[in-house]
């Protein structure tokens, strides 16, 4: 099995698994315990915190706030960031910051989202342009998650910042963490991020926050995460996620430019007339969006797992919708987001499955076009 959907997840990888395997057959203390075994646990909290947070971070000007994951962590961002005035957002956003957006104006908070271009990327200045004395809160991605667009978070948060120096500035950084260069500014105030898309464990994420920000938790209960994340901590999780995340920054360039390639080598091998490519050239080297135009990607996709490949259809978070929002934002008709299969990679694809993968779905775009 040919396997590219890493967008949506990765296999957990063996240096995660092995690290974090006494968690659940030794080390399982609650870490919030006062004796030994606790104290153990809670120093291996601690250590992972650090090891994480200094692979993007200044950790003298930077905390990490452990959560479930990347959908938590852009919650708490945008309910417990955006509380006065409005919020200014792009129509590229991943659900878990557009539908908390689309909330915001049930709490009193005005929503305001920023289109994207072709290409599902924004521009610094369209998004300042936005925002005015009442904005309290602006979210932009930093790589989309369909399209593979990057956004320099940094560049538009200085602009932000210099239109209104109160706004707090986040980016979800989910699909960014451990597959191109990141270093957060000062102007960066939360970062979100995941570990199962980088070979960690499902379940656990982290919101990395500027010192001295004030911001109120989410979840409330016995203050652990200094109280800004309460319920007890996924160990195992939070190992896994740091050992994950070593094993993925160890060669962050050579995997980059391998896996691009990779990425360019299989659209290469596309047939032309049967697919149209979505992503730019420049954005992530993890993903690639294409479309059969007029044809359905629901129906490929099926078409290909019997052929062996695993592909995904755009955000595994928005399965549920036959038409994907963010390539309707972009500006492509109906019957382009209707064909779009999106193919991602992990740092262990190799052009060998590519150019596997591309044979695939020129078979199967060719066999659905010879039924209708």
């Amino acid at each position: 099995m040919i396997y590219l959907d890493n967008a949506a997840t990765t296999r957990i990888c063996e240096a995660a698994m092995e690290r974090a395997r006494e968690l659940f057959t030794e080390n399982y203390y609650n870490p919030s315990a006062k004796y030994g075994g606790g104290f153990a646990v809670s120093a291996m909290i601690k250590k992972a915190r650090g090891s994480l947070l200094a692979q993007i971070a200044d950790p003298s000007k930077f905390e990490l706030i452990f959560t479930s994951g990347g959908t938590e962590g852009d919650n708490q961002a945008v309910f417990c960031g955006a509380r006065r005035g409005n919020a200014v957002t792009t129509e590229g956003e991943h659900a878990a910051v557009y539908a908390s957006f689309t909330e915001l104006k049930n709490r009193g908070v005005e929503p305001r989202f920023v289109p994207v271009r072709r290409d599902g990327g924004v521009d610094a200045q369209a998004i300042a342009e936005r925002v005015d004395e009442k904005t309290s809160f602006v979210s932009v991605i930093h790589v989309n998650n369909e399209t593979g667009a990057i956004n320099d978070v940094a560049a538009i948060a200085r602009a932000v910042k210099a239109k209104n120096p109160r706004v707090i500035f986040h980016a979800d950084g989910v699909q960014a963490f451990g597959k191109i260069p990141v270093r957060l500014t000062s102007d960066i105030d939360l970062y979100t991020v995941s570990a199962h898309k980088i070979g960690g464990a499902k379940g656990t994420g982290a919101l990395v926050k500027r010192k001295g920000l004030t911001l109120p938790p989410l979840l409330f209960g016995g203050g652990q995460e200094g109280g800004l994340r309460s319920g007890t901590e996924n160990p195992f999780g939070i190992v896994a996620f740091s050992a994950a995340a070593e094993e993925w920054f160890s060669r962050p360039s050579e995997d980059a430019a391998r896996i691009a390639a990779c990425r360019e080598a299989l659209f290469s091998a596309l047939d032309k007339t049967l697919f149209r490519r979505i992503s730019p050239e420049g954005g992530s080297p993890y993903i690639l969006s294409v479309s059969a135009v007029g044809m359905r990607g629901e129906v490929l996709q099926r078409m290909l797992w019997d052929r062996g490949v695993v592909v995904g259809t755009g955000s595994a978070c928005s399965s549920k919708h036959r038409f994907s929002r963010v390539i309707l934002a972009c500006g492509y008709p109906k019957d382009v987001a209707d064909g779009v299969l999106r193919l991602s990679f992990s740092r262990d694809s190799t052009r060998e499955e590519a150019l596997q993968a591309a044979r695939a779905c020129n078979e199967a775009a060719s066999e659905f076009s010879e039924r209708v």
